[in-house]
């Protein structure tokens, strides 16, 4: 879209200080320009879109009446946060959305002070303000904190977890529900909107706190029965006794998308003398714009599209995304495998769980954003003689660690990983890197951890996958389509701990674990053009290495290098370990590992993420010359393109 929308009165708005100069009466045409100003800018960036719009009105009505920044606002799921940040001074950046060097796709300390949390794993968001809250209460510091909890995030265990603790934080403490999927209340009418702006009044508070004090004066079994009929009362009418069980006075349903109830309540709840509150607000995903409304899955996160057809700008089509590569292969397993199941914590089309459901419905289970319970789960699965695949994206995984730990890892259960998104994920940036799940799995003992150089590598992993029922199992792949290799019609069962060799070379060897194999055949071309014969290996296993083939490289090569897309610790770590512990490492010997940089990468796109990490072939090639010039052997290198 080259057109900007008309936003006459948001263009008066930098600031929340300049929207709570506004008239009531205007908030409503504001939150309307709101939502054209997002739905412009996403579908010139891409980026979740659909959550974003449904918190248009509620995103409004929070500056509008919180003092914020002093009031803390923490959003959860952070992807939610696009109309916040229009609205909190980067309303010129918001075009830069998860571009490089722009604006983050989700909440973040260092960009805005109005981001006093990041956000972009789930669930984490009442804890969080808790701690806020807390902290001004013990200092005697003014200000609220407010968690905005919603697309699911309240599904995961952490989050009762918070309530369970949150009862000293008092009137401190304001928690939303954005409950934008129905999956809580009956749908929002008149009536329950009217109520919750009653029970969340001055006058109804005031009235509520002195019969309290009457009935504490009564014998204690009135006293009790007071205290039961009132919660019984507005649990029938709202559906808060879970809420008010944890310590929470409990307001709601609302409709989140009526500006004058919002302010209302959000006033009320502000001024008032009762403890830590929840506001339920329900909201419709993709308000105010037709296709998103229609289909809230397809529009959850989206590519660059056409406002007014809302065609999303995919690309040519090309191989097979690896997710679905992975959720085929497993349908066809499990036609012939009634003990194949497939787990996955809220994301089956992500993972590609999806295509395995269509097939498989009854051995499908998505547990909601709940990882801990999706490894253990598992692990009573196997146990019981199932073969489940457990697909969780690589950094959320990372939710579920003591899980692998101590319930499949220490038992030897056959629990195989399936791990999406492994390696750098570009515009979700750091948050959602794949970095680190090569080091926290290949240091357990029992697990054994592939990676897939390409899709049919895929194919044969997860088949390999599904035959080990010795202990557990996991395969990494990245995100994003295929290499576009054929697919195998039959998989193939690898064997465990062997690697096997591309191409074969003299003075240089190239050890390549994952989708970097592609960067190393590119790298070797260089080199053997300069002279230097280069051998490349697929690994295929960070654990168990082969250690056979790696003994060999290093003995035969001048010159050997592993690359991999993960943090220090993984592979070449554990090359290293076993070089030394075999005493193969001597002055005749150039050992090099190449890795992800000890830092979190910002978001940009993948392959420029790839070359500042230096794991392109270009990086690969300046590693081989660099080696070389340093070999005492005093060896003639041609330098020609490397990089300085």
């Amino acid at each position: 879209m080259t057109n900007l929308p008309e936003t006459p009165l948001l263009d008066t708005v930098t600031t929340p200080a300049d929207l709570r100069r506004l008239k009531p009466t205007q908030l409503r045409q504001l939150a309307d320009e709101l939502r054209q100003e997002v739905i412009s800018a996403v579908s010139v960036t891409g980026g979740h879109l659909g959550a974003g719009l449904g918190v248009v009105e509620l995103t409004t009505a929070i500056h509008y009446v919180f003092d914020t920044p002093r009031d803390r606002l923490v959003w959860d799921v952070g992807h939610q946060c696009y109309p916040h940040k229009i609205l909190t001074g980067r309303r010129d950046r918001i075009r830069t959305l998860r571009t490089g060097g722009g604006l983050s796709g989700f909440t973040k300390r260092s960009e805005s002070e109005y981001d006093p949390f990041g956000a972009a794993h789930s669930s984490t968001s009442i804890s969080a303000a808790l701690g806020f809250a807390t902290a001004n209460q013990l200092s005697g510091a003014p200000g609220k904190a407010i968690a905005v909890i919603g697309d699911g995030a309240m599904s995961a265990g952490m989050a009762y977890e918070a309530m369970n603790n949150a009862e000293r934080a008092g009137n401190r403490l304001i928690v939303i529900l954005n409950d934008n999927d129905m999956s809580i209340a009956p749908p929002v009418g008149g009536l329950s909107g009217y109520l919750a702006r009653i029970v969340s009044s001055r006058e109804f508070l005031g009235v509520r706190e002195a019969l309290k004090r009457l009935a504490r004066k009564l014998p204690r079994s009135l006293h009790q029965a007071a205290r039961k009929t009132d919660e019984y009362a507005r649990g029938m009418a709202m559906g808060g006794t879970l809420f008010e069980e944890l310590g929470f006075y409990y307001v709601g349903p609302i409709d989140g998308h009526n500006m004058d109830q919002l302010v209302a309540v959000l006033e009320n709840v502000r001024d008032a003398a009762e403890g830590p509150c929840l506001i339920h607000v329900v909201t419709q995903k993709g308000k105010g714009y037709a296709p998103a409304e229609a289909a809230a899955d397809k529009y959850h996160g989206v590519a660059k599209f056409d406002v007014v057809t809302g065609k999303q700008d995919k690309g040519a089509a090309g191989p097979p995304a690896y997710q679905n590569v992975f959720g085929e292969t497993l349908a066809k397993l499990a036609d012939t495998d009634p003990t194949i199941c497939a787990i996955t914590a809220a994301m089956p089309s992500g993972t590609g769980v999806d295509k395995f459901a269509q097939a498989h419905p009854d051995r499908s289970f998505d547990v909601g954003i709940a990882e801990q319970h999706a490894v253990t789960f598992a692990a009573g699965l196997a146990a019981q003689g199932m073969r489940p695949f457990c697909a969780i994206y690589s950094t959320f995984l990372q939710r579920a660690y003591d899980q692998v730990v101590h319930d499949v890892a220490i038992q030897n259960l056959p629990v195989r990983f399936a791990i999406d998104r492994a390696g750098l994920v570009g515009a979700d940036g750091s948050t959602h890197a794949g970095s680190f799940d090569i080091t926290y799995l290949a240091t357990l003992p029992n697990m054994v951890v592939m990676a897939a150089a390409d899709e049919a590598e895929l194919v044969h992993m997860t088949y390999t996958a599904a035959c080990h029922d010795s202990g557990p199992i996991a395969f990494r792949y990245p995100r994003g389509n295929g290499v576009g290799v054929a697919l195998p019609d039959v998989p193939e069962r690898l064997e465990i701990g062997k690697g096997r060799i591309v191409r074969e070379g003299k003075k240089v060897a190239i050890l390549s674990l994952g989708t970097r194999l592609a960067e190393a055949q590119k790298a070797a071309d260089v080199l053997d053009a300069k002279g230097l014969s280069t051998t490349v290996a697929d690994l295929r296993f960070a654990k168990p290495l082969d250690e056979e083939m790696i003994r060999k490289l290093l003995a035969t090569h001048e010159v050997c290098v592993t690359v991999e897309e993960g943090a220090i610790g993984g592979l070449g770590a554990h090359v290293l370990t076993m070089a030394s512990d075999e005493g193969l490492i001597d002055a005749g010997l150039k050992l090099r590992t190449l890795r992800l940089p000890d830092v979190f990468q910002e978001h940009d796109k993948p392959e420029k993420q790839y070359a500042e990490a230096g794991l392109d072939a270009d990086g690969i090639v300046e590693t081989v010359l660099k080696a070389l010039r340093h070999n005492s052997a005093g060896v003639a290198v041609v330098a020609d393109g490397a990089r300085a």
